[in-house]
C-alpha cells in the first residue's frame, strides 16, 4: 500500500505539473484566437461574453474590438517626395463613408474642398501648392459605424522652369490717373488664357477693367477712360503653379496696391508751341515749349509718363542717331516711351526757342536751368506738378501717333481694340 500510494502520489504530481505546463502554452493560444475570432453570437461590436457555464477553457473571456471594413486611399500617396501639384488631393473609401478629411500645409494653411455626394470621394478644390509638404487626415465609417482613420504625409514637386511676371506700378505708389498696370514676363506665354485668368485688378469704386495682350512676354490692364482721382487699384497674382507655357510654371502669389492721385493730363500742342496742364478739370498752367524738328518729328498721341529723372544723360546714340548729341545733365527728364521721348528740361537752347520753334530731336523740352535747382524755371514747376502716370497728349506734331506698346501707351487703342486684345 505504501508503495502504490507513492506511486499514485508520484503519478498525481506528475500529472500537475504537465496540467500547469499546458495551461501556460494553451494561454497565448487562446488569446490569439480571440483577437483574430470576428465572429459575434448574440454579442454587440464583438463585446460578447461567450463561452460556455462547465467554465470550459476560453469561457469568460472578451473579444477585441473588430476592424472597420471602410479602406481609405489618398492620392498623392502617403510618403511621395515629388508628388504633382497640377492636380487635385484625392481621397475615397470602398465599403463606407467618409466623415472628415483635412488636409493643411507645413504652417497650417488649410487646402479647401469637398465630398462628393455620395460622401466616398473627397477633391481638393484647388491642386497643391509646388514644393510643399502636406498631411492628410482622413475619417471613414463602414456599415456598422466602425471608424477608419488615414494619415497620409506628402511633399509636391519643385518645377524645374518657372516665370515671372514684372509689374509697374510699384506696390505703396501713389499714380497719374493714365497708369495702366503693365507686366512683362520672364519668358514667353503660351497659355495666354490660364496665366490672364489668374491675373485680377479691381479698383474702388468699381470700374471694369480689361486685360490686353501686346505680346507673349507683355499683359497690360486698363478702365475704358483715365481712372477717377482717388480710386484704390489691386492686382492679384496668383501665378503661383500656373502653366504659362509647356513645362513652364508661374511662381508669384501676391497683391499690389496703388492709389489715383490727383487728376492731372497735360497737352502739348506743337502747332500753338504751349504745353496746358488740367488739374482737377482746371486748367493749372500753360508753358511754352519747343518740339521736334522737321526732320526729327515728335510721335503724336496720348503718352504716359513712366519714369522721371532729376537730371539724366541723354546719348544720341541711344536712339539711332549717330553723335549728334550727348547731354550729361538734362534736368528734369520725364519718359514718355520706351524709344525715347522725353518731355525735358533744356538750358543749352536760346529761350527764344521756346513757343517760336521746333528744334528738338523729337523730345518736347521747356525752359531750365543748367544743375535743374532753378525753382523759376518751367522745367522744374512742370516736374515738379507731375507724377509717373500723368497722361501728356502730343498734338499737331506732323507724325503718327505713337504705338500703343511703345511706353504705357495703351490709351492710343479704342475700347473696342482694347478688348479685343484679351485672352479671356
Amino acid at each position: 500500500m505504501t508503495a502504490r500510494d507513492g506511486q499514485g502520489r508520484a503519478a498525481r504530481g506528475s500529472w500537475s505539473r504537465r496540467g500547469v505546463l499546458a495551461g501556460l502554452i494553451g494561454a497565448p493560444v487562446l488569446l490569439l484566437a480571440a483577437c483574430n475570432d470576428n465572429s459575434d453570437s448574440g454579442s454587440g461590436n464583438g463585446g460578447g461574453t461567450g463561452g460556455s457555464a462547465s467554465g470550459a477553457p476560453g469561457s469568460g473571456g472578451s473579444s477585441a474590438p473588430r476592424t472597420s471594413a471602410a479602406v481609405i486611399t489618398v492620392t498623392p500617396a502617403d510618403g511621395a517626395a515629388a508628388a504633382s501639384f497640377s492636380d487635385p488631393v484625392k481621397v475615397a473609401v470602398s465599403n463606407g463613408t467618409l466623415s472628415s478629411v483635412r488636409v493643411v500645409d507645413s504652417t497650417g494653411k488649410e487646402l479647401a474642398g469637398q465630398l462628393s455626394a455620395d460622401n466616398t470621394g473627397w477633391t481638393s478644390a484647388a491642386a497643391p501648392a509646388s514644393g510643399t509638404k502636406y498631411t492628410v487626415t482622413a475619417v471613414a465609417l463602414d456599415k456598422d459605424k466602425l471608424e477608419a482613420d488615414s494619415n497620409a504625409v506628402f511633399t509636391t514637386a519643385t518645377p524645374a522652369n518657372t516665370f515671372v511676371g514684372y509689374f509697374t506700378p510699384e506696390d505703396g505708389s501713389t499714380v497719374g490717373v493714365g497708369m495702366p498696370v503693365s507686366i512683362n514676363f520672364s519668358k514667353p506665354i503660351t497659355d495666354k488664357k490660364a496665366v490672364q485668368q489668374a491675373i485680377t485688378v479691381i479698383a474702388e469704386p468699381g470700374v471694369e477693367i480689361v486685360g490686353h495682350w501686346f505680346s507673349s512676354t507683355r499683359l497690360d490692364f486698363r478702365p475704358q477712360e483715365y481712372w477717377a482721382k482717388g480710386t484704390a487699384v489691386t492686382l492679384k497674382l496668383r501665378l503661383k503653379d500656373v502653366e504659362g507655357a509647356k513645362g513652364v510654371y508661374g511662381t508669384q502669389s501676391k497683391d499690389v496696391r496703388f492709389t489715383i492721385g490727383r487728376a492731372q493730363t497735360s497737352v502739348a500742342d506743337l502747332g500753338t508751341k504751349k504745353l496746358t496742364v488740367t488739374t482737377d478739370g482746371q486748367v493749372s498752367a500753360v508753358y511754352k515749349i519747343s518740339g521736334g524738328a522737321p526732320e526729327h518729328t515728335t510721335w503724336g498721341g496720348k503718352m504716359v509718363i513712366s519714369e522721371q529723372y532729376t537730371q539724366t544723360r541723354m546719348n544720341s546714340q541711344t536712339v539711332n542717331l549717330g553723335s549728334e548729341y550727348d547731354i550729361a545733365d538734362v534736368p528734369h527728364a520725364q519718359r514718355l516711351t520706351t524709344s525715347g521721348t522725353f518731355i525735358h528740361g533744356n538750358y543749352w537752347s536760346s529761350a527764344s526757342i521756346f513757343g517760336g520753334q521746333n528744334t528738338s530731336h523729337g523730345c518736347v523740352g521747356l525752359q531750365d536751368a543748367k544743375g535743374a535747382q532753378d525753382s523759376g524755371t518751367d522745367g522744374y514747376t512742370f516736374y515738379k506738378s507731375s507724377m509717373v502716370g500723368d497722361v501728356v497728349e502730343v498734338v499737331n506734331s506732323g507724325d503718327k501717333t505713337v504705338a500703343p506698346d511703345n511706353g504705357l501707351n495703351g490709351w492710343n487703342l479704342g475700347w473696342a481694340d482694347w478688348k479685343a486684345g484679351s485672352a479671356v
